[in-house]
Formats: C-alpha cells, sequence, structure tokens
C-alpha cells in the first residue's frame, strides 16, 4: 500500500469522527500532520475556573486529568469514556477511605509530569495522572518525574475495572499499606496499531495547553 497526501488524509478523517469530531471535508481546514493547521478549530477557554488550590487533607488524593479531558475528548483511545474513567478512579480511592479531588493541567501534557503536579498538590502527597487518551500514572511528590509509582502505558488494553483498581492502588499508598501492582494485558501490536490515533490525540491534547493558567480545580458536571 502507498501511503500518500490523500491516504493520511483520509486516516485522519477517520480517526477524528471516532473522536466525536466532525470529520466531514466542509470549510473547516484538514489537520495537517506537518502541525500548521489546529485539529480543532476553536481553544477552549478556562479563564473563569479557580486555579487549583494546595491540599491540607492527609486523605486526599488529587487526580490530574489531561487539558483536553472531557471536552475535546471524550472517550479513550479504545473507547472508554472518560465521565466513567473518572467514576471508577474516584469509586476506588473512596472505597479505601481515601478523598478524591480532581484538577485540570494545563501546563503539560507529559502524564509523568501531570501525576507529579497532581501528588504536590494533594493533601497527602500522592496523586494519579491521566491522559484523555487514558494513559496513567501514580505518583508520589518527593519522586523524579520519571520513576513514577505505577505506570500504565497500554491505554488501548485498559478497562474500567483497572481504572478502578488504580484508585485502590494509589489509596492505599496513602495509607501506607503493602500494595500489589495492578496486572495488564501485554499486546506488542498496540503501539503499530494506535499509533496514529495515538499520535493525534496528543496533538489534540496539546493544543489545549494554557501555561499561564497552569493547573484548575476540575469536576466537569
Amino acid at each position: 500500500m502507498q501511503i500518500n497526501e490523500e491516504l493520511v488524509t483520509q486516516i485522519t478523517h477517520a480517526i477524528l469522527a471516532q473522536m466525536g469530531q466532525d470529520a466531514e471535508p466542509s470549510s473547516k481546514p484538514v489537520p495537517s500532520m506537518a502541525g500548521h493547521s489546529r485539529i480543532n478549530d476553536e481553544k477552549t477557554s478556562y479563564a473563569g475556573y479557580p486555579k487549583a488550590k494546595q491540599g491540607t487533607d492527609p486523605k486526599e488524593v488529587v487526580i490530574g486529568v489531561g487539558a483536553a479531558f472531557q471536552r475535546e475528548i471524550k472517550k479513550t483511545i479504545c473507547g472508554i469514556p472518560l465521565d466513567d474513567v473518572l467514576k471508577n478512579i474516584k469509586a476506588g480511592i473512596e472505597e479505601e477511605g481515601m478523598v478524591a479531588r480532581v484538577v485540570k493541567v494545563l501546563d503539560t501534557s507529559d502524564v509523568c509530569f501531570m501525576a507529579l503536579e497532581a501528588a504536590k498538590l494533594s493533601g497527602s502527597g500522592f496523586g494519579i495522572g491521566i491522559q484523555s487518551k487514558g494513559t496513567t500514572v501514580i505518583h508520589q511528590k518527593d519522586l523524579y518525574p520519571l520513576s513514577n509509582l505505577e505506570l500504565f502505558p497500554q491505554a488501548p488494553l485498559m478497562t474500567l475495572e483497572t481504572y478502578r483498581k488504580i484508585g485502590q492502588n494509589a489509596a492505599k499508598y496513602v495509607k501506607g499499606e503493602q500494595v500489589v501492582p495492578i496486572p495488564c494485558e501485554n499486546d506488542p501490536m498496540c503501539r503499530p496499531k494506535f499509533q496514529v490515533k495515538a499520535a493525534l490525540m496528543h496533538i489534540a491534547e496539546t493544543e489545549q495547553l494554557d501555561p499561564e493558567l497552569g493547573i484548575i480545580e476540575w469536576e466537569e458536571e
């Protein structure tokens, strides 16, 4: 199969349609693989949202979500609604007797840094970062960005049960209990199968960054 500009355009429209975007070649500009056009025509403004505050509750686990979370991107890379992802992570935290708080990270789209910033804001010092495509990290505030507690990189293989267990494990770290790593599926073909879609979702997330606002309190209605 010859890969040319027309084929890339067709693939891009198909992927954007799965993400809930208007993929019809109307008056909207075609997303450019060279980055000259935006995937989303408009950028969401969070100017009226309160900046995230430093937590003081020692039972608190802060969940830091991506800049496009629940807005430009509604589902993970494998089609799980982000509303359900968040509900299950929060449920896992609460089942262990801890308290969940959600913030939206607007100054980075790197999941490790998102999780670390969430941990630094958390009253317990533990946090969770979730990219809109579903990649998730559990972090602790005094660790280096890439030295996280648990990383779940293969978002296409994640389930709601996995996300619930992530919330439970994060809460167990807060309580100082022994934590058993969450078993995850591994598919060596996962990356090539989802590479284009993952790249486009990451671009869509990065487009929504607003470093001047930094991190805001977030609880989507």
